[in-house]
């Protein structure tokens, strides 16, 4: 690769005003500028910082292969530019493969696929007068040749295919003759329940009256003030998505009074403050409902309403779509991880939609809904297909992306099935929530969270993705569901998919792109399997998904052994921030107290390795930089073999002489008769815990969090914390668990040995006895019979007559 330099040249007035010595230095300057190939007098600088932990980066990354042909490209924005990307097979660009210009967003996916192979890229800004800044860093990257071909077509082409009458979202006007004769025919089930849906609202008519704003002084968060903040959404969502209703389903071949009764509720609505009580920064929780459902109730019953009408209901949404526009654009093309803008960006899509030729701008909400698609979607995964945030927003917010799936396909021939990540988006709950389980994982309001709760949305995905393994798990679990009213309906027409058994995939998955594993001794009934779930995570404590890494979660034939603690009373409330958001509050550690840093993107932890195989798996991950003090190391591996026996071993290194508190949290009081004799019990299941090292802890349990929930939550559960003794600056603790059901006869005892290097470790089995060589060094070798280690854990497992090995050096 060339390197360029830019040396900024003085003026011709500034030239003057120095001594003949100053000038010629100043010409020899000039001619090493004009040799290396510098900026010209007064070139604009592209500003190349490095991104920080919330900005969404440059992209593809240096040395990086992209899964998508061709990749989306990404770089820091600034104002006034415009910007022109190259590609190129070689560092020089001798030869341009790619070349846009005039580009407006700080992202950008070409319209054709490149060839597989390595390439190199950069960009530069151009004002309004026409300059252009120097090139940027030259970045390389890879297409495989088996990468998903996704182009994204050019505004003008991608524009045009949205229908010029209405409906347009979910349905095209061409479409309508179709869903008609479904509704008479094939689907008459569907349409009927969708009839005694609009009869029950004819019957009971939504109230329309604007809702309140909060009262003066009432304070934010506040129980009285969640009641109106949640409440105002509900009340939206009942008026306009049932107006919603109403209309499409007059569109089927409903009676007229459907359309008439929609159309009273919606121009009732425009009347509405769209700055008001329900205005999008006011309370996007209400803003965000009123903006889509408006949108779909005005595409269906368009052919009913007024020009007068049209044009009050277009000034109501040029209002409130300038204003999502506004905080979204572009702003989140950069800076993506904020959780409601990653559903507000497709709901100001479909207004785009909906509005589209006839208010103002809506074009380019549109536009800049699809560069978020094509370029900046989805934010808390990569392609692997897991979810930051948690089970509950994987199934809030994706199902409502599934509505923008169902529109973009509709309005514009986009199929949002065919990106990497849908294509695996299922896995993550078929792993982390097999059928029969309680619990789902880490991130808010999971705890309690069912499997069967991901039919509906696990359904959706099967059809959207012909993906059999989807099919059979919501089968397993009493499904295919459809979605409900109109939504429904309109999937229901998809073709069916037929189930495929899970028995040709490995019962336990890595998704890196999150930090977590889901090791299981299998994938197919949770009551039946062992289940331990591991998180060090690139994106920090960020968000909904604030568990400190190198946290782990212990289930066993249907219960809950070792949890995740608290209760989300409110977001943001003290126990929310001070409890559930520190490292106490999960099965972790802390030094002298401290934890890591809480709900922030820098706080990050990474999984270093993994390995699964039918006997055992093992998984480790490193988060010593993600403590506000931060230590040297804190690697936590843990090996599973299964079904009755996980190892935890904890090496920590702080920077000063320090103690370290080993943290677990149950459901029910944990019994503790010594550091080797500790149980958890959850119904007719248990875990028994034995610290083998170090010796010495000191054990205190607690019911009480600090601080407790508000009042109104009578939640209480059991959290157990092991100290050591003298502080010292380093610790390693090796602790086995051994999950059984309360029936099954005791295991053997374990031997721990600390040898030159590390530790070897041997425990009896129900069926057999497992060796593991524990190195504290990356250097070590450890011999054990027929073990041999370089420095990495080697697990060898004897049942029968034979014996298997499992190592991080196969």
């Amino acid at each position: 690769m060339t390197k360029r330099f830019g040396v900024g040249i003085m003026g011709k007035r500034e030239q003057n005003c120095l001594g003949s010595l100053v000038c010629v230095l100043f010409a020899v300057v000039a001619v090493c500028v004009g040799v290396f190939g510098g900026a010209s007098r007064g070139q604009l600088r592209l500003d190349e910082r490095e991104p920080v932990a919330e900005e969404w980066g440059y992209r593809p990354a240096d040395d990086s292969e992209s899964r998508v042909n061709p990749p989306s490209f990404s770089w820091r924005p600034a104002k006034g530019l415009t910007w022109e990307v190259e590609v190129s097979a070689d560092g020089e660009f001798e030869k341009v493969e790619y070349r846009r210009s005039g580009i407006e967003f700080n992202v950008h996916c070409p319209d054709a696929v490149l060839k597989g192979g390595e390439y190199f890229w950069r960009y530069r800004g151009k004002d309004g007068k026409g300059e252009y800044t120097n090139w940027s860093k030259v970045r390389r990257f890879r297409i495989g040749d088996d990468a998903k071909a996704m182009a994204m077509p050019r505004r003008a082409e991608l524009l045009g295919r949205i229908p010029k009458s209405h409906p347009r979202l979910f349905m095209r006007p061409e479409n309508v003759g179709r869903l008609r004769e479904l509704a008479r025919g094939k689907m008459k089930e569907e349409y009927e329940r969708l009839v005694r849906q609009c009869e029950r609202l004819m019957s009971n008519r939504p109230a329309t009256a604007e809702p309140a704003k909060y009262p003066a002084g009432m304070a934010s968060g506040s129980d009285p003030w969640r009641e109106i903040w949640w409440g105002n959404r509900e009340y939206t969502i009942k008026a306009l998505n049932g107006a919603a209703t109403l209309a499409f389903t007059r569109l089927l071949g409903g009676p007229e009074k459907y359309g008439v009764e929609a159309k009273r509720i919606l121009m009732e609505c425009a009347k509405w403050d769209p700055k008001g009580s329900t205005g999008y920064r006011y309370n996007d929780e209400a803003g965000m409902p009123y903006a889509y459902y408006f949108s779909r109730t005005y595409t269906f019953v368009n052919d009913l309403l007024s020009d007068e009408e049209k044009a009050i209901c277009r000034r109501v949404m040029k209002v409130r779509g300038d204003e999502m526009y506004g905080h979204l654009h572009p702003r989140h093309l950069w800076r993506p991880y904020s959780s409601h803008s990653n559903r507000a960006w497709h709901f100001l899509g479909e207004v785009g939609i909906a509005f589209m030729g006839e208010v103002e701008g809506a074009e380019d909400w549109v536009w800049f809904a699809m560069n978020v698609f094509y370029n900046v979607y989805p934010v808390w995964s990569d392609d692997d297909g897991g979810w930051h945030e948690g089970t509950s927003y994987w199934a809030s917010y994706l199902d409502r992306f599934s509505w923008w799936a169902d529109v973009m396909r509709e309005a514009m021939g986009v199929n949002a099935y065919e990106k990497p990540f849908f294509s695996k988006v299922g896995y993550y709950a078929m792993y982390l929530m097999p059928p029969g389980k309680v619990g789902g994982g880490f991130g808010d309001l999971t705890a309690k969270r069912t499997s069967e709760r991901n039919v509906s949305l696990m359904s959706t995905f099967a059809s959207q993705a012909r993906n059999g393994h989807w099919q059979w798990y919501a089968e397993s679990l009493g499904g295919p569901a459809q979605a409900d009213g109109y939504i429904g309906f309109i999937r229901g027409a998809l073709p069916e998919v037929e189930a495929v058994a899970p028995s040709d995939l490995p019962s336990s998955r890595l998704f890196a792109g999150t930090g977590q594993a889901y090791l299981n001794t299998n994938i197919t009934d949770a009551k039946q399997s062992v289940q331990v779930v591991f998180k060090s995570s690139p994106f920090g404590t960020q968000s909904h998904g604030y568990e400190a890494n190198n946290s782990f979660l212990l289930w066993a034939y249907g219960e809950r052994l070792l949890i995740r603690s608290g209760y989300r009373d409110s977001y943001g409330s003290e126990h929310h921030k001070k409890w559930m958001w520190s490292t106490r509050s999960v099965n972790n550690i802390t030094v002298n107290g401290g934890g890591q840093g809480r709900r922030t993107a820098g706080a990050r932890g990474e999984i270093t390795a993994f390995k699964t195989t039918p006997t055992a798996d093992i998984v480790v991950g490193e988060a010593g930089s993600a403590y506000e003090a931060p230590l040297e190391r804190f690697t936590r591996a843990i090996i599973f073999v299964k079904p009755d026996l996980v190892v935890v071993f904890d090496r920590l290194a702080a920077k000063e002489a320090s103690t370290f508190e080993y943290w677990l949290h149950a459901v029910n009081k944990i019994s503790v008769e010594s550091q080797h004799d500790i149980r958890v019990r959850s119904g007719d299941v248990a875990c028994d815990v034995d610290f083998l090292a170090p010796e010495g802890l000191h054990f205190e349990q607690t019911d009480q969090y600090d601080p407790n929930p508000r009042p109104r939550i009578k939640l209480r559960e059991w959290h157990l914390t092991g100290t050591t003794g003298d502080k010292q600056r380093s610790a390693e603790f090796v602790t086995l668990y051994r999950p059984c059901r309360v029936n099954d006869a005791a295991a053997a005892k374990a031997t721990l040995e600390k040898v030159e290097g590390g530790y070897i470790l041997k425990a009896g089995l129900a069926d057999g006895e497992a060796t593991v060589i524990l190195p504290c060094n990356d250097d070590a070798r450890i011999t054990a019979g027929e073990l041999v280690s370089k420095g990495a854990i080697v697990c060898g497992v004897r049942r029968g007559g034979g014996q298997e090995i499992v190592g991080l050096e196969d």
